[in-house]
């Protein structure tokens, strides 16, 4: 099995243009612009977990709330399932044709499935049919969200100027921090300006519809970007490769596996320690859902302001300190922070929560640069798409259906906080077999 060569001692493809300017504005508008695709992704993934105690009866009606919850997270789950061969076949089309008109998909056909969500009939109207369109627009959300954030990380690691491959990188999650945070205030505002009743009966279906005009903003960001000089690179040589999976699975198991673990960590940090926490509290704890929307959308734009400052952070110090960092801070306060959310007072409740979401912007912000900086250019967008799809399964797409699972069957309410524990485990120990990549040109 061949390693990928990460230390070079030639300039990064950043630095390859003797005419760029140095104040070149290019970087940025990479930045700005995946950011917000990616925040359509995660928009269209947050209103859909914070809904879900709402949406579970319209699709899945009948006498038990927890089995309709658990239905509705199911299909949640089945999402997931679709992105490693969205990642896959979108990724060979980055990997081939280009990283810009694959990011131009990606977002367009998110922004219509997640809009499509909105307009499905409900089990009152069209039966058991209703669980199965549901599905279906699930499994097209899927399939384009697994080019979307991967393709985000691989085009701006691109980007990048030298040195800073960290502070740009922690755009593509500072679109997650904002979609999560977006999804969240939308859902705070419908539940707190319509009735229960108005919610129920149509109420839910607005924060989907709303995914239309977030599709006009991604676009009029992204229809000016230039592929990345790496790609085009590789593209004039034509160095590209042909079989990008067959060359990722042959000659880079290694990064695959590192990247995927690592992910399973991120992503169930993400999902159990921030939006799981939502049905939490709400379906568990019994506090009120428009609050807790509130709470959530805060502390989501919150996290967002932070990323950057951990990602330049990580060029100074390094991916693996900072990223240690992280996933250590999650393993230690997960368990106290639902302890206190468990006493029933509202006002601590939301300081744990506060506390518990501050290693999320370390783990987010430092890991997407490192995963595309463990794969060589010609296979990048691959390599990332495939390895980190399979992470967000086990990692984002089980959790929130396991960590309800795990209360209903054992009575424990801190189970969650053990299986994100679990994650961070894996995440640390795999973290020890990655090389430190911060000061390294991209392979």
């Amino acid at each position: 099995m061949a390693s990928v060569p990460t230390s070079v001692n030639t300039p990064g493809p950043a630095a390859a243009d003797p005419d760029r300017p140095a104040h070149d504005p290019r970087p940025r508008r990479a930045a700005l612009a995946a950011a917000a695709g990616t925040a359509i992704e995660y928009y269209e993934f947050g209103v859909y977990g914070y809904l879900a105690v709402v949406l579970g009866p319209h699709f899945f009606p009948g006498d038990d709330p927890t089995a309709a919850l658990l239905a509705t997270l199911a299909v949640f789950g089945s999402a997931f399932l679709m992105r490693p061969l969205g990642g896959v076949l979108l990724g060979r089309l980055g990997d081939r044709v280009g990283r810009k008109p694959v990011l131009i998909l990606t977002v367009v056909g998110m922004g219509t499935a997640t809009m499509a969500v909105g307009l499905l009939p409900t089990a009152d109207t069209v039966g058991v049919a209703a669980p199965f369109a549901l599905l279906l627009v699930r499994l097209a959300q899927g399939f384009f969200a697994g080019g979307e954030v991967t393709g985000s990380a691989t085009y701006l690691a691109e980007a990048a100027p030298p040195g800073r491959r960290g502070f740009f990188g922690a755009f593509t999650p500072v679109g997650v921090a904002l979609g999560g945070g977006a999804a969240a205030l939308v859902a705070g505002v419908v539940s707190t300006v319509l009735s229960e009743r108005q919610l129920e009966a149509y109420g839910w279906r607005i924060p989907f519809l709303l995914s239309f005009p977030l599709i006009l903003v991604a676009l009029a960001a992204r229809r000016h970007l230039a592929d990345s000089e790496a790609f085009l690179e590789k593209k004039r040589d034509r160095a590209t490769a042909k079989a990008p999976l067959r060359e990722v699975l042959t000659r880079h198991r290694g990064p695959v596996l590192k990247v995927t673990l690592l992910a399973t960590g991120s992503n169930c940090g993400y999902w159990v320690g921030l939006i799981f926490m939502n049905i939490y509290l709400t379906s568990n704890l019994g506090y009120p859902k428009s609050s807790t929307f509130w709470i959530m959308g805060g502390i989501g734009l919150f996290v967002a302001c932070l990323m950057p400052l951990f990602g330049a952070l990580s060029d100074r110090l390094g991916r693996k300190k900072v990223i240690t960092l992280g996933f250590a801070g999650y393993g230690v306060l997960v368990i106290p922070a639902m302890l206190v959310m468990g006493l029933g007072n509202f006002p601590l409740a939301i300081l744990a929560m506060v506390v518990l979401a501050v290693p999320m912007p370390i783990v987010q912000s430092v890991t997407y640069p490192t995963y595309a900086e463990l794969f060589p250019t010609e296979v990048r967008y691959t390599g990332l798409s495939f390895s980190f799809n399979i992470g967000t399964i086990l990692g984002g797409g089980l959790s929130p259906y396991l960590a309800t699972w795990l209360i209903d069957g054992t009575g424990n309410l801190l189970a969650p906080g053990y299986l994100l524990m679990g994650a961070v485990v894996i995440a640390l120990l795999t973290l020890r077999t990655v090389k430190e990549s911060s000061r390294e040109a991209l392979a």
